[in-house]
C-alpha cells in the first residue's frame, strides 16, 4: 500500500498533496530488521568511552621484585604492579581503545529510513509545510505549529537547505528539532511524534533513487 502526504499552508490550510513514490515508501518496502540495524549502529557510534582502566604496566611504581625468587619459604611473586597486589594493575579491565563502530552499506541504510518514513506515513504523523521564507520571530513559528496543531508535540523539522530564518524562528521552541534532509537519521525520526518537511525536502525526498 502506498501513502500520500498532505501539504499545508503556514495557516493550517491543505493546499495540496503528495503522493509518496511506491517504489520507495509501501508496506512491501518495509524492513524492521535493517530499521533496528540502523539505529543501534547510530547508538553506538554516537558512544564516548568513560570507563578505562590501567594495566600492570600503566600504573605507578617499581617493576622490581618484591622478593627474591627462592629460598623465602613463600610463593614466588613479581612486581608490587601485579593485578594480585592491592594498587597493583587491572586484568582484562575496560580500555580507552575500545571501539564500539559499527558499520552499515548506503542502500541498506536508506531501505531503513525509508522504512521509517513510512511507518510514520501510515500513522499519519507525516506533514508537509509550504514554507520557503520566515522572518526570523519565534512568535510567527509558534503560530505555524498552532495552525497545524503541532503545538506541545516532539516535532521534527526538515528542510532541503539552510535557511536562517527559519531556523532562528524554530530553534528556541520547547519539543522542536529541525535538521536538513542529508541528515535524516533513525533517532530523531523515532523520537518525533509528528515530522513536518518542508515542501521541496518532501519533493527531493520523493524522488525515485537509482
Amino acid at each position: 500500500m502506498a501513502y500520500s502526504v498532505d501539504v499545508y499552508n503556514k495557516e493550517g490550510k491543505v493546499v495540496s498533496k503528495v503522493e509518496l513514490n511506491a517504489q520507495l515508501f509501501s508496506d512491501e518496502k518495509v524492513n524492521k530488521t535493517l530499521i533496528q540495524e540502523f539505529y543501534l549502529l547510530q547508538m553506538a557510534n554516537a558512544r564516548t568511552v568513560i570507563a578505562s582502566t590501567k594495566d600492570r604496566s600503566e600504573v605507578s611504581g617499581s617493576d622490581r621484585k618484591l622478593y627474591r625468587q627462592k629460598g623465602t619459604g613463600n610463593a614466588r611473586v613479581g612486581d608490587k604492579n601485579s593485578p594480585l597486589r592491592r594498587h597493583g594493575g587491572v586484568a582484562f579491565g575496560p580500555t580507552s581503545e575500545r571501539n564500539f563502530e559499527k558499520a552499515m552499506n548506503k542502500k541498506a541504510r536508506k531501505v531503513a529510513l525509508n522504512g521509517i518514513i513510512t511507518l510514520k506515513a501510515k500513522e499519519n504523523e507525516i506533514y508537509g509545510l509550504t514554507l520557503t521564507e520566515l522572518a526570523p520571530k519565534t512568535k510567527d513559528a509558534i503560530a505555524i505549529l498552532n495552525a497545524l496543531k503541532l503545538s506541545g508535540k516532539k516535532t521534527l523539522l526538515v528542510m532541503k537547505s539552510k535557511n536562517d530564518g527559519i531556523e532562528k524562528s524554530f530553534r528556541n521552541i520547547e519539543k522542536v528539532k529541525y535538521l536538513l534532509l542529508d541528515y535524516l537519521n533513525p533517532k530523531d525520526l523515532l523520537n518525533a511524534e509528528k515530522v513536518v518537511f518542508l515542501e521541496d525536502a518532501l519533493q527531493e525526498l520523493n524522488k525515485a533513487q537509482s
